[in-house]
């Protein structure tokens, strides 16, 4: 139950993508604070997927946790997997929105004319009458 609570408190929590954006949970601000606050203990993929295998073995006795088990050893090999390819933990920073200035946003209008038709093509042609 203990070892349950401390692995979704380690989880909740999502990682900074290295591109694009990544969208926080809703609450994640106070966990990522949490996290962080334990340094490289939490940031080590290494050492979340020692964590998870270690966590795994006492599951492993009984039936009843058995698919815990199963769950815990493969995020062990998820996060082993990332490690060894340089991946680690970085919170996500909320940037400081920039109040947009008044006089910068306003754009020079075109200098050139938008192009036309030539002059004899803009003439308009008789319409034929049947008769």
């Amino acid at each position: 139950s203990a070892a349950g609570v401390l692995v979704c408190l380690l989880e909740y929590p999502r990682s900074k993508r290295k591109k694009g954006s990544t969208m926080e949970r809703c609450g994640q601000k106070y966990m990522t604070a949490v996290v962080k606050l334990f340094g490289p203990l939490t940031r080590n993929y290494y050492i979340r997927a020692i964590l998870h295998a270690a966590l795994a073995v006492p599951a492993g006795f009984l039936l009843s946790t058995i698919l815990g088990t199963v769950c815990l050893g493969i995020a062990s090999g998820i996060y082993l997997l990332a490690a060894v390819r340089g991946e680690e933990w970085r919170p996500i920073e909320q940037k400081p929105r920039e109040r947009p200035q008044m006089g910068g946003t306003f754009k020079q209008p075109p200098s050139n004319p938008p192009p036309r038709p030539p002059a004899d093509a803009r003439k308009k042609q008789p319409a034929e009458v049947g008769g």
